[in-house]
């Protein structure tokens, strides 16, 4: 059987974590099976790395973070190569370059457009546990470029695509998918299975288990995989198409993302085109919009309105940045930016066919005396913006109200 284990940060934090690691690898290379192990930077690695080069710059050339992140990732497989040969099995380790992993030239978030695991599979033939770092590619022209943050587990998901694996588990410190961050809230319970389009929708929404364009990926691709704890043996979470019976759930689970950001536009002329213009700017930069409210402004003699939207609040600067460069061009008043926000997520494939949760989600945090500053929904999620001082109080009552 060929098997994809992907690690992440705190599985590998250490190098008592890294041999744990080898041992759990080598319990199922004893069975036989042939595998290939993704790895994440050390935990706190990546984070160290941004705040040095930013030491030295607040922006830096993204061409540079790339070639500086990579790092990380092959530290680790490194040091898991060592300690699966200090247990005496074959392995090898492997850049994401070195893997087959090509992208395309967008650097810090690079999107993969082919995998060619020749390599993988000469060293697989040969008996040896392939360890591939994460997060990682390179482009065509030989440039080293990063998937964004949790990139890992997208490199897990592809890999498994393109080597056709049987199984693909992704280790964790949680022991699966909860119906909550159980750090936040104490009474939520872990989940046997979710669909692909509830958990594409919180991992989105903030959950940190799971990238959001990994578990996209495996849903164009159709690759089960499961969620699991690298500390213990449990079962863990299967994530899957979805089944008839999974829309008696009508909330699957309840989520939050404590980095958003919110830039207010006042004063926008009230134009065709306008629009267009200030998000194609903001796209070109490489920069993801979520939410977008559009209101008549008040207090301008001319048509004008007032244009919030959400980003990641690390990419508030840079797009602060794009904003200036257009304000005088198009004529924008003023902009008001919001720092500190977060967003608050219910999700399930229930929702279609019940009514009134809307109604009971927004009662929920009326009792609880915080304010909704922006609402977004879909067919199966509900999302309100508010402030991050008040968000995780406000994810406990919501879980409460609907997960008891």
């Amino acid at each position: 059987m060929l098997i994809v284990q992907k690690f992440g940060g705190t599985s590998v934090a250490n190098t008592e974590r890294i041999k744990s690691v080898a041992a759990r690898v080598a319990k199922y290379h004893a069975k036989g099976d042939q595998i290939v192990v993704v790895v994440s930077a050390m935990s706190g690695v990546t984070d160290g790395l941004i705040k040095l080069a930013k030491e030295i710059m607040p922006l830096p050339s993204e061409r540079e973070m790339d070639v500086l992140l990579a790092t990380g990732e092959q530290t680790t497989i490194a040091l898991t190569a060592i300690a699966l040969h200090a247990l005496g099995l074959p392995a090898a380790s492997l850049t994401g370059a070195q893997a087959g992993i090509v992208t395309d030239g967008v650097h810090t978030k690079a999107k993969i457009q082919n995998i060619t695991p020749r390599k993988i599979h000469e060293l697989l033939n040969a008996d040896k546990v392939v360890i591939v770092a994460g997060f990682q590619g390179q482009t065509r022209e030989g440039q080293i470029t990063t998937l964004g943050r949790g990139g890992s587990d997208l490199t897990a998901i592809a890999l498994a695509a393109a080597l056709k694996a049987n199984l693909c588990q992704i280790y964790t410190d949680v022991d699966g998918v909860y119906t909550a961050d159980p750090r936040l809230v104490p009474t939520a319970r872990k989940l046997t299975e979710i669909s692909y389009d509830e958990m594409l929708e919180l991992a989105s929404l903030g959950a940190k288990v799971m990238q959001s364009r990994s578990v996209e990926f495996a849903k164009k691709f159709g690759v089960v995989f499961e969620v699991r704890s690298s500390l213990n043996d449990n079962p863990g979470t299967i994530v899957k198409e979805e089944t008839k019976g999974m829309e008696d759930v009508v909330i699957r689970g309840v989520s939050l993302d404590k980095n958003q950001a919110k830039m207010t536009l006042v004063g926008v002329p009230d134009r065709p085109g306008i629009a267009a213009s200030i998000f194609k700017s903001l796209a070109d930069g490489a920069i993801n919009v979520d939410m977008i409210v559009q209101n008549a402004s008040h207090g301008s003699e001319t048509p004008a309105t007032d244009l919030s939207f959400t980003v990641d609040r690390a990419d508030l600067l840079k797009a602060g940045k794009i904003i200036d460069e257009l304000r005088s061009s198009i004529g924008i008043r003023d902009v008001v930016a919001a720092e500190k926000m977060g967003k608050l997520s219910i999700v399930g494939v229930g929702m279609r066919s019940h009514s009134g949760v809307a109604a009971k989600m927004f009662d929920t945090l009326a009792q609880a005396g915080i304010n909704i500053e922006m609402i977004s929904t879909s067919e199966i999620k509900i999302s309100v913006v508010i402030e991050l001082s008040k968000a995780e109080p406000a994810m406990r009552a919501v879980h409460a109200a609907f997960l008891g």
